[in-house]
C-alpha cells in the first residue's frame, strides 16, 4: 500500500479546517499534517512539515494563500499548493498560478472533486477550476513577439499554442514539428520565462496579450 498524501491546510476559519480535515482523512489515502488559520508563520511550518499539497485559502486577514504559495514554493517547489477560494476572480487566479499553484478552485466545488484534484495535484497535475479554465482559453491569443524577447519566432509560435491549450501533439501538427521537438521547445520557452508549468507559460501570454483595464 502506498503512503497517505500529507496535506497542509490555512484557512482562517477553524470550522471549515476542521470540515477540511474530517473530508480528506474519510478516504484513508489523504492525511492532515498541520494547519494553520493566519499567513503569519505559515510558509515555515509548511516548510517545517514538508506536505506533499498545501490547500491553502486565497485570502486571509493577515495576508494571501498566494503569497504564502510563493514563499513555499521558493524554497521547497516539490510541495504541490492548491488555492482554495470563495471567490471567482480572474486576476487572484492569474496571480495564484505565476505564484506556483498547482491549482485554484473555488469553495463551491463538490466534496469528491476536492479529494480527487488534491490527489491529481499530488502526483504533480495541474487543477483549474473549468470556468476558470473556460476563460483563459477564451483570452489567450498570440503573444507579440516583443513582450518575451528571448523567445525564438518558432518559440512564439509553440508559446501561442500552449496558450491555445494545444497538447504537444497537436502543436507538432499545426507547426509541421516532431512531437519531440515541439516538447524540446516546450523545455526550453519554460527556461526562458522563468516558470515550471506550461499553464504558467499560457497565463504569461494571457496576461500580455490581454493586460488589465484592457
Amino acid at each position: 500500500m502506498s503512503d497517505p498524501i500529507r496535506v497542509f491546510l490555512l484557512d482562517d476559519h477553524e470550522i471549515v479546517r476542521r470540515g477540511l480535515r474530517a473530508l480528506l482523512e474519510s478516504e484513508g489515502d489523504i492525511v492532515v499534517v498541520g494547519e494553520s488559520g493566519t499567513a503569519a508563520g505559515a510558509a515555515e511550518q509548511i516548510l517545517a512539515l514538508s506536505p506533499d499539497v498545501a490547500v491553502l485559502d486565497a485570502r486571509l486577514p493577515d495576508g494571501t494563500g498566494v503569497e504564502v504559495c510563493r514563499q513555499v514554493r521558493e524554497a521547497d517547489p516539490s510541495v504541490q499548493a492548491l488555492i482554495l477560494t470563495s471567490y471567482d476572480d480572474d486576476e487572484a487566479m492569474y496571480a495564484a498560478i505565476l505564484a506556483g499553484a498547482s491549482g485554484y478552485v473555488l469553495k463551491q466545488i463538490e466534496g469528491s472533486s476536492l479529494l480527487s484534484g488534491i490527489r491529481l495535484v499530488s502526483s504533480g497535475h495541474s487543477l483549474i477550476d473549468p470556468a476558470a479554465a473556460l476563460r483563459l482559453v477564451q483570452r489567450s491569443t498570440e503573444p507579440a513577439s516583443s513582450a518575451f524577447p528571448s523567445l525564438t519566432p518558432q518559440e512564439h509560435k509553440v508559446l501561442a499554442a500552449i496558450a491555445e491549450g494545444l497538447t504537444n501533439r497537436q502543436i507538432g501538427a499545426r507547426l509541421h514539428l516532431a512531437e519531440k521537438t515541439v516538447k524540446n521547445h516546450v523545455t526550453n520557452i519554460l527556461s526562458k520565462l522563468g516558470v515550471e508549468r506550461r499553464t504558467q507559460a499560457a497565463l504569461l501570454a494571457s496576461k500580455i496579450s490581454h493586460p488589465t483595464g484592457a
